[in-house]
């Protein structure tokens, strides 16, 4: 089985400065909280163990996600870029942007496509100032990714901003509305309204949804599974949140939900794949 994990933070560069790094004991007790424990590679904070662990498991690529935060901190496209060129085929990156200037994210978005970027992501409940996903002054980005036909993962669920209302999937369904053409994907599957960010979905044709960690141990499984095994087969995305959770333990856990035969390579690769422009 091949797989394409569409969200890990590999013990690297930037990501070693990160909370889920620099604290690993707290990374830990995130991963008990759903049911998981933590992969040998974290502890020893090893690239190559990672990719021991992604090889044991069946795991060829992992998407790795920029980020500008001052809540969670930031991973700088240079360093993603940097990760991509020396494990070019084991990694592929999503570009980091501040929406706030309009005309510099869009000039960051063009430069890090000519690079070898795969996509965008956008988090703008983690700002220092937070923004919904729908602010207003987001939508010339929007416009631009979907002219240029770059992928925008958001982080839409989990701890995407102060309050619940950053996760709230009415701000993602005005967005998907307004960029009909703009390939969207949900990250965190905006949990925890798992069954209305479905309804969004089964309106929105250019959404794409990744749970991720949030489909392991918690309230919704079912309503992101159903999904899975219907209108969604071709729009659902697995992925880990590595290094909150192993790539073997995930699988696995996947595996055991009641998912049809003939959407299994879908979700595992395929989709990703063609996203991705690597089928």
């Amino acid at each position: 089985m091949r797989v394409i994990d569409f969200r890990l933070r590999p013990p690297l560069k930037g990501f070693l400065d990160m909370v889920m790094y620099a604290d690993i004991e707290r990374t830990a007790r995130m991963a008990a909280g759903i049911g998981m424990s933590l992969p040998p590679s974290v502890r020893q904070k090893s690239i190559d163990l990672m990719f021991k662990e992604m090889d044991e498991a069946g795991v060829e690529i992992g998407v790795v996600p920029g980020r500008v935060s001052p809540v969670f901190g930031t991973i700088e496209n240079e360093d993603v870029m940097s990760m991509v060129a020396q494990y070019p085929k084991r990694l592929v990156g999503f570009a980091s942007v501040n929406p706030v200037n309009r005309r510099k994210a869009i000039a960051a978005i063009e430069l890090a496509m000519k690079k070898g970027m795969k996509g965008v992501v956008i988090e703008p409940g983690l700002l220092a100032n937070p923004m919904h996903l729908d602010d207003a002054r987001m939508y010339p980005i929007y416009a631009y990714c979907e002219d240029a036909k770059v992928p925008v993962l958001f982080m839409a669920g989990g701890n995407a901003g102060p309050d619940c209302s950053y996760t709230s999937p009415d701000h993602i369904d005005r967005v998907a509305r307004d960029f009909p053409e703009l390939k969207i994907i949900s990250g965190h599957g905006n949990w925890p309204w798992a069954a209305q960010i479905v309804h969004v979905c089964y309106r929105r044709p250019n959404i794409y949804l990744s749970p991720d960690m949030y489909i392991f141990g918690m309230p919704g499984v079912m309503d992101y599974i159903n999904a899975a095994n219907g209108f969604m087969a071709e729009r659902f995305l697995f992925a880990t949140a590595y290094p909150l959770v192993s790539f073997k333990d995930a699988i696995d856990a996947f595996l055991r939900f009641p998912l049809k035969e003939s959407v299994t390579d879908r979700i595992f690769y395929r989709n990703a794949a063609e996203l991705l422009g690597i089928a």
